[in-house]
């Protein structure tokens, strides 16, 4: 069952509490509802967590885990879902962010290549900057919705699935 596999790779609440980066959430990580693994809570984190993925800020996590909680989907889940964009598949994927902040603008496709320095920064935001953020806010959008249908609908077929097989092995017992 998917409930199944996804807990097998989400680390352990108690572990998370004690992180202190989340100390400056305090007493609201001891909502159960945080840690709960059903298909509202973690189509919910899966769909959020996507959703951040495609924000290009440094913090990403801790915006997930902000929004988790007066959500109220499960937390784990929706922190390592903003993963997705990580060093090595930042890159292409913000790239393609850019591509489609392009095409809906109109605007031009620049050739750039990435310097690590302030000026770079600075003229970036000017040339490319706004075909980038309107990228990564409509793949922010989709994805996060994409992510959160997809997720729901395959708990849903997983859960059906291990019902039917359930009544199959009764009626196989019976039998």
């Amino acid at each position: 069952m998917l409930k199944k596999f996804i807990k097998r790779y989400l680390p352990d609440p108690s572990k998370i509490k004690q992180q202190k980066a989340l100390l400056v959430f305090g007493t609201l990580l001891h909502d159960p509802n945080l840690w709960h693994l059903n298909r509202r809570s973690a189509s919910g984190a899966f769909g959020l967590g996507l959703f951040f993925a495609f924000w290009p800020v440094p913090f990403q996590m801790w915006l997930a885990a902000a929004v988790a909680i007066p959500l109220r989907v499960n937390l784990p889940l929706s922190v390592a879902t903003v993963w997705i964009t990580n060093p090595f598949t930042m890159p292409p994927i913000f790239y393609g962010a850019y591509l489609v902040g392009v095409k809906v603008l109109g605007s031009p496709e620049r050739k750039f290549a990435f310097e690590l320095s302030w000026q770079w920064v600075v003229e970036s935001v000017e040339t490319i900057g706004p075909a980038f953020l309107v990228g990564c806010a409509i793949c922010s959008v989709f994805f996060g919705l994409v992510g959160y249908f997809s997720l729901n609908t395959i708990w849903r077929w997983s859960t059906v699935k291990a019902w039917r097989m359930r009544i199959q092995k009764r009626a196989n017992k019976k039998s």
